[in-house]
């Protein structure tokens, strides 16, 4: 069975104290959970903070972004070898940083290898807009996210990632789709187009989360989906009451 996990994606929130602070209350409140695997993915200039205040409890950490090469000119970038001992995990591919930043399916799947081949797990983020909602083009959009993000990895590697499908319209704005829904769009186009590539014992291995507005109002009724093991989370994990609220949820 797959192990739960619940990720709070905390994006340009909380200054390095604020940070400090909330890590701590969830370490109090959820710190000693081994149902669910809890990861906490601050700002780049939090990480440390964060690492040292979850240290000794089974809370992780991960990192929002991360560039696939080692060291170079890319200014304002963090490489692998600088989140050594700061994460475990790092977020790939989030609606904002395609929207915003030009993140694409090659420039994911670059990061994800490097990832890999660094001791990181990767957490690849699909999801489609509203237009292609509406449209009838889920299924077809967010299969080819699968394949870009993973092409040339090996079943092995794909096995112990994690996957987030977050309907970017449903990101932030208080609306969420139909817990059925998704749990179909991530069957067949995510578990499904997996299974395509690397077979069925990959695809039952790799944990997919729901994001788009989860709170403790509705946890429960993604959480109950076959296909769905967590969620990545944003405002929601903000607040350490709502947040453990969610873990609690997912433990149950």
């Amino acid at each position: 069975m797959r192990k739960p996990i619940m990720a709070g994606n905390w994006k340009m929130h909380k200054t390095i104290p604020e940070a400090s602070a909330l890590a701590a209350a969830l370490k109090s409140a959820v710190g000693d959970e081994t149902a669910v695997e809890v990861v906490l993915c601050p700002s780049f200039t939090a990480l440390a903070a964060v690492a040292d205040a979850v240290r000794g409890s089974n809370i992780s950490v991960g990192a929002q972004d991360m560039h696939w090469e080692e060291q170079g000119a890319f200014t304002g970038e963090v490489s692998p070898l600088m989140l050594d001992g700061l994460c475990q995990y790092v977020i790939f591919g989030h609606s904002e940083r395609r929207e915003y930043f030009g993140e694409t399916d090659e420039t994911v799947n670059k990061k994800a290898k490097s990832a890999l081949a660094h001791g990181l797990i990767p957490i690849i983020c699909c999801g489609e807009n509203l237009a292609q909602n509406e449209a009838g083009e889920t299924e077809a959009f967010v299969s080819g996210q699968i394949r870009g993000a993973l092409a040339g990895l090996s079943a092995a590697q794909v096995a112990g990632l994690v996957i987030a499908y977050e309907p970017i319209w449903a990101i932030g704005t208080g609306k969420t789709a139909e817990p059925a829904a998704v749990n179909s769009i991530i069957g067949l186009s995510i578990r499904g187009v997996i299974a395509d590539m690397f077979g069925e014992e990959t695809a039952q291995s790799v944990r997919v989360l729901y994001g788009g507005s989860v709170k403790p109002g509705n946890v429960d009724s993604f959480m109950v989906q076959p296909e769905i093991d967590g969620g990545l989370v944003g405002g929601a994990s903000l607040n350490a009451e709502s947040f453990a609220a969610l873990v609690n949820s997912a433990a149950k």
